[in-house]
């Protein structure tokens, strides 16, 4: 089974080919994290990857995708890209939540996997995982946007040691450090952003489990409605009572 994998779902964009039959093997990954726009590196990213492997889109079994939550923007170009080459080579898609995979990256740990996403207005994109006896990815708490003070109070309570990763951390390390009273860590520079491996990887347990679709049904989870559609809700809520 091959897998192309794809990730926009932060200012990282990445793209991975990934071969899962006897053997699992990573045969390529392009990862970048810079001011450039998504739709300026992606498609680039994928030919450059299958140029060097000598693959056409035939070869693949699937498309697995960071369907979620993240960046809009980014969500977008990764779904509106990974749609188009899933129809023009009529093959399907694997959805896969941004924060599973950014945790599937722990592979073996036995301590409490915690990414964190900037969400704003002191929120993060998170969830709980773990790998029970090393092996099994099992979700503890499900992604969700999340008030940081929430999240400490809840890997507290768990009493486990926690690795975090995510860009959620830069912006949230000296809070995090304040309110948890549990040993925890923050994950290095090959471990702390997302990675369309990771993506691949998670993909293709999906593709076993028959979690996989037709392209034109695939669309973003978001989690929460953008800023703009917030605002204008905002809006029209102090129209209606005539503020």
């Amino acid at each position: 089974m091959k897998i192309l994998a794809v990730d926009t779902s932060s200012l990282v964009a990445s793209a991975a080919i990934a071969d899962f039959a006897e053997d699992e093997i990573l045969t390529a990954e392009y990862t970048t994290n810079f001011k450039k726009t998504h739709s300026q590196t992606l498609l680039p990213m994928i030919a450059e990857i299958m140029k060097t492997l000598e693959l056409d889109g035939s070869e693949f079994d699937a498309i697995a995708v960071a369907a979620g939550p993240g960046s809009f923007t980014g969500l977008r170009i990764g779904s509106a890209t990974a749609k188009g080459l899933g129809l023009v080579w009529d093959k399907p898609l694997i959805s896969v939540p941004t924060i599973d995979a950014m945790a599937y990256q722990f592979y073996g740990s036995e301590s409490l996997i915690c990414p964190i996403m900037d969400a704003r207005r002191s929120q993060v994109y998170t969830g709980i995982f773990t790998f029970r006896e090393g092996t099994e990815f099992e979700v503890l708490m499900e992604q969700c946007p999340l008030a940081l003070e929430d999240l400490c109070n809840e890997l507290n309570a768990r009493g486990k040691r926690v690795i975090f990763t995510g860009d959620g951390i830069p912006v949230y390390k000296e809070k995090i450090q304040e309110m948890l009273t549990v040993p925890h860590s923050f994950a290095p520079a090959h471990m702390n952003r997302q990675r369309a491996a990771a993506v691949a990887a998670l993909g293709a347990i999906y593709m076993r489990e028959g979690k996989s679709e037709h392209a034109r049904d695939h669309g973003p989870e978001y989690l929460r409605v953008s800023q703009a559609e917030r605002e204008r809700k905002e809006k029209q809520n102090a129209e209606s009572y005539g503020i």
